[in-house]
């Protein structure tokens, strides 16, 4: 939300969702000076772009060290405004630091031009930056997604332009002024605001959008982008399912179950919303993913005892409720949980009985709910599975070379077998269906921030 200061200044506050407490404020960016921020941010690339990646990305690599140094007092301050336990905040903000230095030098090692040699000919493969890209970024890993969006943008070739969450500015705006100590002018600046300030941006001259967030609001970006095809990268929402079959290892899959459904309060891009269980195994599977709930107390980010914080705001928090609501209105059962609290804190809950006539099934939930189905076999589970619009992620849980059949058959873009869905160093995070447009991470992720140049010779 905005309000005006004494001196009718325009700003945005950020409050902490556990206590509804002012943590801080920025200015907001008049939608006037968007014209000119997008000019200098033209203006500075030539020289930019003259250098190579990899002097790109040793220019970036001591904000590295300012960010571990800083930490402990950024990853506060990222927990007070998002709602995240202390230790998440701190090891989101460590995280991004400790990886500074080889992620910056993959990504340089990935857009370095490429040669091809065959009939006489030699081809080089130019990753050239686009030139302008618009970095709008969430509120669910307020450090962490500004990061893995600016830093390949940048070292591709880019100058950038972040519009991060009106939820959660300060965190954004403190990251942005750490790698702007050691970037030239104009090569990364910061835009705050809501959605006029995102639609200037994306209606301006830019070249590229690189956005993380709801479908909805990425098909308004698409639309809006395309008059001037400017290229995207587009990571939406998803309804990421579990299948857990008969040879399962129940206790490994209980755990990885409730952790990826309840942490950060269920407001992560690859939360396991939808659980297809087979029939036999389920009443053992249930009192397993209840014995685990033991370790997901809530409360406020200071409270060290509290593994799961609030949710980010009421809007999100009366979603879940509505759609826990509606579920046991169309025959859900509540296992554990959907106790009434206060504010913005919401009861981690397990339904079984669940079906696709409820939204809490087919729309994105975004919040801390188990939801069980029962399934006959695998191919019922995967046909369920595959019965979104999304693709995001999905997990396998049973015997390994049933398991495995059912991956090969599930439509998502990262698929995990007795695991969760990480890939081994260097595979891309990627959707498919309506998760997403292009992708991140990655050698294959990187190259998304460039345009592809390639100049053909005739060899000797």
């Amino acid at each position: 939300m905005t309000t005006k200061t004494p001196t009718d200044t325009t700003v945005l506050n950020s409050y902490n969702p556990s206590t509804g407490q002012l943590v801080g404020s920025v200015p907001v960016t008049p939608v006037s000076q968007i014209e000119d921020i997008i000019a200098k941010a033209n203006a500075a690339l030539p020289a930019w772009q003259a250098m190579t990646p990899q002097q790109r990305a040793d220019i970036l690599k001591p904000a590295g060290k300012v960010l571990a140094d800083r930490a402990e007092e950024l990853g506060k301050l990222l927990s007070l405004e998002q709602g995240k336990p202390l230790a998440e905040g701190i090891g989101e903000v460590s995280g991004c630091a400790s990886r500074m230095d080889w992620e910056n030098d993959e990504v340089a090692s990935a857009v370095q031009p490429e040669i091809l040699k065959s009939d006489g000919i030699e081809s080089t493969i130019h990753y050239d930056g686009y030139g302008v890209c618009a970095a709008i970024t969430p509120w669910n890993f307020p450090l962490l997604m500004p990061h893995w969006t600016i830093i390949p943008a940048l070292i591709a070739g880019n100058t950038v332009i972040s519009k991060p969450s009106e939820q959660t500015p300060l965190i954004a705006d403190e990251y942005v002024k750490i790698l702007n100590q050691f970037l030239p002018d104009g090569v990364l600046q910061i835009v705050h605001g809501e959605d006029d300030q995102g639609k200037a941006l994306v209606a301006g001259d830019i070249h590229l959008i690189a956005f993380t967030g709801s479908k909805n609001a990425g098909q308004h970006i698409m639309a809006a982008a395309a008059n001037g095809l400017k290229r995207l990268i587009l990571e939406l929402g998803s309804k990421d399912p579990m299948i857990v079959l008969q040879g399962a290892d129940l206790d490994k899959a209980a755990k990885f179950g409730v952790n990826n459904a309840i942490r950060n309060c269920g407001q992560v891009c690859v939360s396991t919303e939808r659980f297809y269980v087979q029939d036999s195994i389920k009443a053992e599977f249930i009192s397993k993913l209840a014995e685990e709930f033991k370790n997901f107390p809530v409360g406020d980010c200071n409270d060290e005892a509290a593994t799961v914080g609030p949710m980010v705001m009421r809007e999100q928090k009366d979603h879940v409720v509505a759609q826990i609501q509606d579920a046991i209105t169309k025959g859900a059962k509540v296992i554990l949980g959907n106790e009434p609290m206060d504010g913005n804190f919401i009861s981690p809950t397990i339904l079984d009985n669940c079906n696709h006539s409820m939204d809490i099934m087919t729309v994105e939930t975004f919040g801390p709910v188990i939801c069980i189905a029962t399934v006959k076999d695998a191919d019922e589970a995967v046909a369920l599975a595959n019965d979104t619009e999304y693709g995001l992620g999905a997990v396998v849980y049973g015997e390994e070379t049933i398991a495995r059949k059912a991956a090969n058959q599930l439509t998502a873009g990262m698929i995990g077998v007795n695991k969760g869905i990480g890939g081994a160093t260097g595979t891309p995070w990627v959707g498919a269906r309506h998760s997403g447009f292009s992708y991140h991470k990655g050698p294959m992720g990187h190259r998304q921030f460039c345009q592809v140049r390639v100049v053909s010779i005739n060899a000797e």
